[in-house]
């Protein structure tokens, strides 16, 4: 397969699985060991690549939800729904209080995370595991009393952060996974849980494709370099290709996926995550 088709292949996939429950870390992973590919996971550039479209996938949510986040910031400190001035529970106050708890321990846990992201051991089991909590707390946390972000207070958003830490250690347990299921079992309606994943994960997603992008291009005494100068224009081409698709992509999916939610509920990503995480269990159990 040439690597234009890579690029558009990659792209799509990141797209699709960035911002639902089911893991893009995971899916790359799957896709760059399948027999007609065989990319290997250490390799500079992919790896390159992989922050590069991720990067494209989060840059959808800024302007898709740009009314929404406009109001919040002419707003601040006043809450948009009750009127009243509380800077400490308005929403963009929130966000970054979920952000900070997630963004310090993640930061001091980057040589685990770093181990995690090569084993499809735990790739898999944070699928399955995953996958049976996303279950049960949408089954069980049926009577939520926030049904709008305004509502929230900063503890249901730090709760949110504190579990949001999870995906970062252990890769396959999904960001939007550990965000929802969190934001559900602290009292937040479907709706409301998922508006608030997609919030956060924009100055988290930035961050963290920000820092891997830099380790990249500047890695430790130990690591493989990866300089842009030497980057061919073939190669900047297929960053180009996979960028823009996981752009789009991702962006069909946040508008698809908010419609889905206030319809119907998270059990089919749940039995996909289950289902997909005892398949990878069993191929590396062999």
């Amino acid at each position: 397969m040439s690597d234009y088709l890579l690029a558009l292949f990659f792209g799509v996939i990141e797209g699709v699985t960035e911002f639902l429950p089911v893991s893009s870390t995971a899916h790359l992973r799957i896709a760059k060991a399948l027999p007609f590919i065989r990319i290997p996971l250490d390799d500079s550039y992919w790896k390159m690549f992989d922050v590069v479209i991720q990067l494209g996938a989060v840059l959808c949510l800024p302007i898709y939800f740009q009314k929404r986040i406009s109001d919040f910031v002419k707003t601040f400190p006043v809450n948009p729904l009750t009127g009243e001035r509380n800077a400490l529970n308005h929403p963009l106050t929130l966000v970054l209080i979920a952000f900070v708890v997630t963004a310090v321990p993640a930061f001091l846990l980057k040589k685990v995370i770093s181990h995690n992201l090569e084993s499809p051991q735990v790739i898999g089991a944070a699928l399955l595991i995953g996958g049976v909590i996303m279950w049960a707390v949408d089954a069980f946390f049926d009577a939520p009393r926030t049904t709008d972000i305004n509502q929230m207070t900063w503890l249901q958003a730090a709760w949110v952060g504190a579990v949001q830490i999870l995906s970062a250690v252990f890769p396959g347990t999904s960001r939007s996974m550990a965000t929802i299921a969190a934001g559900q079992s602290a009292g937040l309606s479907r709706a409301a849980a998922l508006e608030f994943s997609f919030l956060v994960s924009i100055p988290t997603m930035f961050a963290a494709t920000g820092y891997d992008l830099l380790k990249t291009l500047m890695p430790g005494p130990d690591e493989a370099a990866l300089a842009a100068a030497a980057i061919t224009a073939h190669q900047w081409m297929t960053l180009a290709i996979g960028f823009v698709a996981s752009f789009f992509v991702a962006w069909a999916v946040v508008a698809w996926f908010m419609a889905w939610v206030r319809r119907r509920g998270f059990a089919p990503f749940a039995v996909y995550r289950i289902a997909l995480g005892l398949v990878i269990l069993f191929f590396n159990s062999r």
